[in-house]
C-alpha cells in the first residue's frame, strides 16, 4: 500500500492526537468522514497502523526515573534473558543491537532503591551499563514522508 499525501497527514493527525474523531480529521485533510475511515481501516489492516496508545506521564504515576540500561550478555546467557524480560514489569522498551552490548532496555523506576533490585535480576545475564534520563530532547516524534 502506497502512504500518500493524504494518509500522511491522516497518520499526523493520529499521532497528535489518537482520539479525534473521523471529521475532525477530515477537516484538516479535506476528506470526508467516510473516507478517512476507510483509509485508517486500510491503513490498519495494513499494519502501517497498529494500535491506538495512550501516552503516560510516568511520574505522575510514582515512577520517578526513567534510565536506559544496556546488556552485554554472557555466554549462552542471551536467549534466556529474551525469554526472561518479558516478565520485568519496568521495561517500556526493549531492543536486541549491535554492537558490543547485546540489548537495550528503556526502563521506569519507582526510585534508586527500585533500580537497584532490577539490576540485581539483570546481572545475572549480563554485564549492565545504566543512564539516568533527565530529560526529554525529542520525544515521539512521527517520521515524515521522504
Amino acid at each position: 500500500m502506497e502512504i500518500d499525501s493524504l494518509n500522511w497527514q491522516i497518520l499526523q493527525c493520529l499521532h497528535e492526537n489518537a482520539r479525534q474523531s473521523n471529521a475532525q480529521i477530515g477537516r484538516v485533510v479535506g476528506l470526508s468522514s467516510p473516507a478517512v475511515a476507510e483509509r485508517i481501516k486500510k491503513m490498519q489492516d495494513e499494519g502501517i497502523i497498529k494500535g491506538f496508545t495512550a501516552n503516560i506521564d510516568h511520574n505522575k504515576t510514582a515512577h520517578q526515573l526513567k534510565a536506559v540500561i544496556t546488556l552485554k550478555a554472557f555466554m549462552g546467557r542471551l536467549k534466556p534473558f529474551l525469554a526472561k524480560v518479558v516478565e520485568f514489569k519496568e521495561v517500556l522498551n526493549c531492543y536486541r543491537i549491535t554492537g558490543n552490548e547485546n540489548i537495550v532496555m528503556e526502563v521506569v523506576l519507582r526510585d534508586q532503591f527500585h533500580l537497584e533490585e532490577l539490576i540485581d535480576k539483570l546481572i545475572t545475564y549480563g554485564e549492565t551499563k545504566t543512564h539516568i534520563v533527565l530529560s526529554h530532547v525529542v520525544d515521539n516524534r512521527l517520521i515524515e514522508k521522504n
